[in-house]
């Protein structure tokens, strides 16, 4: 008896030590090419078991108040075997409703800054890539705003690097293109990876911290509920 307990125990233990041996593995796309756009992000885990993939091959920008609206495309092994297509439309509206998630995270979540920062810093990247062509039609203009781009870019490529680990030097490109037609086109790829073990640690020390605020429990459950209704789009009030 004893040994038919230990063998499904010792599986078990197996497994779990293959699950956080595992890493989650991440890459993002981001590609604009005039009029052509597309954003990418594929996450594997579990030895590339479980895979996602989301696609927004498409962004139309409709003016200040209506937003952008894009078409959202979700596929892989996690899903529920169906591919998921829709319309998402990023306006104002919806800009004010995260703001409102995140804000209510917060006073849900005794210090989760702290708990995101550090959860972060666990990131490993080992390829950022980021490269821009463009004309603003006039030589003179093109030169003086390519330099600011490169500015813009480092300050931005040195503000990931002080949260992240970077494995490797990022890779950071500026093609100023001199001719009369006015012109764009951006490439951005991040790859990356968190260990699921620390991924485990991170969710228990998360879920800590929403038991030390006072109604922190009640509070994530109002957020996930409203979500969950934002997702489905269906009315708030």
């Amino acid at each position: 008896m004893t040994l038919w307990l230990g063998i499904p125990l010792g599986l078990l233990v197996l497994a779990m030590i293959l699950v956080l041996s595992s890493s989650i593995d991440f890459r993002i796309r981001c590609y604009k090419h005039d009029k052509n756009d597309l954003i990418e992000l594929d996450v594997k885990t579990l030895f590339g078991l479980i895979k996602l993939h989301y696609e927004l091959p498409r962004l139309v920008f409709k003016g200040l108040e209506l937003g952008v609206l894009g078409k959202f495309k979700e596929t892989g092994t996690a899903t529920t075997g169906v591919d998921t297509v829709k319309e998402e439309q990023f306006d104002k509206e919806r800009i004010e409703r995260w703001r409102d998630n995140v804000q209510l995270a917060v006073r849900s979540t005794r210090g989760l800054k702290k708990w995101f920062k550090e959860t972060v810093s666990h990131v490993k990247i080992s390829k950022l890539d980021w490269s821009t062509d463009f004309s603003l039609g006039d030589a003179a203009d093109t030169a003086i705003v390519s330099g600011a781009v490169w500015g813009l870019k480092w300050s931005i490529v040195g503000f990931i690097s002080q949260r992240v680990k970077l494995k490797h030097n990022p890779r950071v490109f500026v093609k100023p293109i001199f001719q009369d037609e006015h012109s764009f086109s951006m490439e951005f790829v991040c790859e990356g990876k968190l260990s699921v073990s620390y991924a485990v640690y991170a969710s228990l020390q998360l879920l800590l911290r929403v038991l030390r605020e006072a109604g922190g429990i009640s509070k994530w459950r109002k957020l996930l509920k409203r979500m969950r209704r934002e997702s489905h789009g269906q009315s708030l009030e």
